[in-house]
């Protein structure tokens, strides 16, 4: 495990600490807790950018046309 120091203003302490608190978890928990979050939220953003290299309208047309013709469904119907 790593130490990390961090300097953050009053106001965002105290949210933070009320947040945490809220949760019921330490404040070293919370923020740990969020930053693997965004991380997880960055990888997400580049998986789907790298598959998205992959891809093109001539693909998507094609998966398109595997879409069978007619009516929706009720239970595919907006709003359900």
């Amino acid at each position: 495990m790593s130490t990390l120091s961090l300097r953050i203003p009053d106001s965002t302490h105290d949210r933070l600490k009320a947040w945490a608190k809220k949760d019921k978890l330490s404040i070293n928990q919370f923020v740990s807790t969020a930053v693997a979050e965004k991380l997880a939220a960055l990888a997400t953003l580049e998986y789907l950018d790298a598959r998205a290299q992959k891809s093109s309208k001539a693909k998507f047309d094609a998966a398109l046309d595997q879409v069978p013709h007619g009516e929706a469904l009720p239970q595919d119907r907006w709003p359900l």
